[in-house]
C-alpha cells in the first residue's frame, strides 16, 4: 500500500510539472513564451525550425506528463520525457557542467533517474495502466 501511494505521488508531481512545462511552450501559460517565443529562443541555440521544435518539445512534455500523471501507457510517457531531457542536456545544459546553479544538467539528470525508475517499476495500482 505505501509503495502504491508513493508511486501515485511521484507520478502526479512529476507528470503535472512536466505538463506545465509543455503548457509554457504550447500556450504561453505560467510565464512561458508560447511557440513563437520559445521557437525564437530555440533558433538561437541552433534548433531549427524553432517554432516546430518548440511545438514538438511542448507536445512531448505536455503529452508525456499527462500520460505519466494518469499512469496511462507509462512506458511511452516516460520515454517521451526522458528523450526530451536528453535533448535538453545535449543542446543546452551539458556544456554548463553538472550543477543547475550554473545552468548545468543536474535537474535534467534527476528527472531522468526518476523517470527510469517509474518506467521500470510501472505506474502502480492507482493508475489507468492497472485498469487496462
Amino acid at each position: 500500500m505505501n509503495l502504491e501511494l508513493a508511486l501515485l505521488i511521484v507520478r502526479l508531481v512529476l507528470g503535472l510539472t512536466m505538463m506545465a512545462h509543455g503548457a509554457q511552450k504550447l500556450f504561453g501559460w505560467f510565464g512561458g513564451l508560447g511557440p513563437k517565443g520559445t521557437g525564437g529562443w530555440f533558433e538561437t541555440i541552433g534548433m531549427k525550425p524553432g517554432v516546430l521544435m518548440a511545438v514538438l518539445a511542448g507536445l512531448a512534455e505536455f503529452g508525456g506528463g499527462l500520460l505519466v500523471a494518469a499512469g496511462l501507457f507509462t512506458p511511452i510517457g516516460t520515454a517521451l520525457l526522458i528523450l526530451t531531457m536528453i535533448v535538453a542536456i545535449v543542446s543546452v545544459h551539458g556544456k554548463n557542467g553538472f550543477w543547475s546553479t550554473s545552468g548545468g544538467f543536474e535537474y535534467n539528470l534527476l528527472l531522468i533517474a526518476v523517470l527510469v525508475g517509474l518506467m521500470l517499476s510501472g505506474a502502480g495500482e492507482y493508475s489507468l495502466d492497472a485498469l487496462l
